[in-house]
């Protein structure tokens, strides 16, 4: 598990976790990944892939662009932290 500066929540329901998101962890030491039972999301989470990235959510029509969208909200809060 990553230091935890930017936290990476993912109802297990929801299609994003299904994609190996600890590999995010694995690029960005600074990542968290906790997958949860449900975050109270259950309209959003039936509609499209969603992520929570330090309490935003961020969501697409698509995984692909959904976990692309993951990737720059993650590079985003590193940033801002390190700045």
């Amino acid at each position: 598990m990553g230091l935890g500066l930017v936290v990476v929540e993912v109802c297990i329901r929801n299609a994003m976790a299904k994609h190996a998101l600890e590999e995010l962890e694995e690029e960005y030491p600074e990542v968290a990944i906790q997958r949860t039972d449900c975050l109270s999301m259950c309209n959003l989470c039936r509609a499209r892939p969603y992520a929570m990235v330090n309490q935003k959510k961020i969501y697409d029509e698509s995984e692909e662009r959904c976990l692309g969208k993951v990737k720059e909200a993650v590079e985003e809060e590193i940033k801002a932290f390190f700045e």
